[in-house]
């Protein structure tokens, strides 16, 4: 009987030195970027953090163009990625360090120019020097994520308008760009409500559904390999249901990519939540993680799952690639608890109104779930 792997992608943005700001920015030299490149990086993975995972675990590394990776370091990083035993699971053009003024969005035209461009230097990175790196299997080809955090405006007018449409005209563009090349490679758009701007176009996960539709609709762009990639935490900051979120993505077969993290607020034990900014906890072991984990099960997927996380502002090193291990082992106990849950009495029981007794088995669920965690870190 064939092994069902487990696929979650690693953050290169994860391994930095330290935040800055109001806590340190030092708190680890050694992964300063003058010490821990991209390529250190994926070495680290391979030797600190994957022995210590279960074996039906296949990892990847998610990158942003061009601080991550770019024309001069992707080879290197390619043959680093082959040799460990490690794929490309999502690249990203990182133009919000460029382009701040809304990118491919922008009401510039020389900035959204730019940006654009930025976008076609990443997509054709991924299928130049770095596609020997893809996953062999076509189901687990990377993913271009589009973050918004460039696509966004402090100013209410009328012009917030245009820039949704040029958001829409830019962003069909790169994939029609991308499909001459192929049409192998995966798109989601990733929601987020704020930061950088206190404002940004594409919030929510429905928003996405709505662009992507907008997309098919004006411009011919096909839904097939596009979708959403759900930041568990960008729902949580705005106080909606990630849960819920899922099912949406689902019904509209956008499940494609998902960032597994949390802002804390809801295992009642690390703080965070609605009106909090982007705190980016690991994966937690909880009752809402059990019930995605079911429900994406249900749904077949088996595609990559980033851990899109910071290690907090007072670890060291050693505690940093702990915290990264115990993100990944966090989804695998909740994943567990999911399949093992006795699905067919909880129906019966919410079926029946019987949701004192429906609660009983999610909360054995999650008592099971932390169990697992614990034997797996142990071993």
């Amino acid at each position: 009987m064939k092994e069902n792997k487990s696929l979650h992608s690693i953050c290169r943005w994860t391994f930095n030195a330290g935040k800055g700001g109001f806590v340190p920015d030092d708190m680890r030299p050694k992964w300063n970027s003058k010490n821990l490149n991209t390529v250190d990086m994926i070495k680290l993975v391979r030797n600190r953090v994957a022995p210590r995972l279960p074996g039906n675990i296949e990892l990847g590394i998610e990158m942003h163009y061009d601080n991550e990776f770019d024309e001069k370091t992707a080879p290197e990083i390619a043959d680093a990625l082959v040799d460990s035993k490690i794929y490309l699971a999502m690249v990203t053009p990182g133009a919000h360090r460029h382009y701040a003024y809304g990118g491919v969005a922008s009401l510039d035209p020389q900035e959204r120019k730019k940006a654009e461009e930025f976008g076609e230097r990443t997509v054709n990175l991924a299928y130049g020097t770095l596609r020997k790196a893809w996953h062999p299997d076509p189901s687990k080809w990377p993913t271009v994520v589009i973050w918004n955090g460039s696509f966004g405006y402090d100013l209410a007018s009328i012009g917030i308008f245009q820039m949704y449409q040029n958001l829409k005209e830019s962003i069909a563009k790169l994939c029609q760009y991308e499909e001459k090349l192929g049409g192998n490679l995966y798109f989601a758009i990733e929601p987020k409500p704020n930061e950088g701007h206190p404002a940004l176009l594409i919030p929510t996960v429905a928003s996405a559904l709505v662009f992507w539709n907008k997309l098919e609709e004006e411009f011919k762009i096909t839904r097939d390999k596009k979708g959403v990639n759900k930041e568990f935490g960008h729902s949580e900051m705005i106080g909606l249901d990630h849960v819920y979120d899922t099912i949406e993505e689902i019904d509209n077969h956008a499940l494609v990519h998902m960032h597994l993290n949390s802002q804390g607020y809801n295992d009642g034990i690390i703080l965070g939540g609605p009106g909090k900014y982007d705190i980016d906890h690991g994966t937690r072991v909880n009752g809402m993680n059990i019930a995605i984990a079911g429900l994406i099960r249900e749904a077949d997927f088996n595609r990559w799952k980033g851990h899109d996380m910071q290690v907090r502002p007072y670890d060291n090193e050693e505690q940093g690639i702990d915290r990264v291990i115990r993100s990944v082992l966090s989804w695998e106990a909740c994943a567990q608890a999911a399949q093992e849950l006795d699905k067919e009495q909880l129906m019966k029981y919410l079926n029946n109104r019987e949701t004192a007794k429906a609660e009983d088995i999610m909360r054995e669920a999650l008592t099971n779930a932390q169990k697992y965690f614990d034997r797996m870190y142990k071993e």
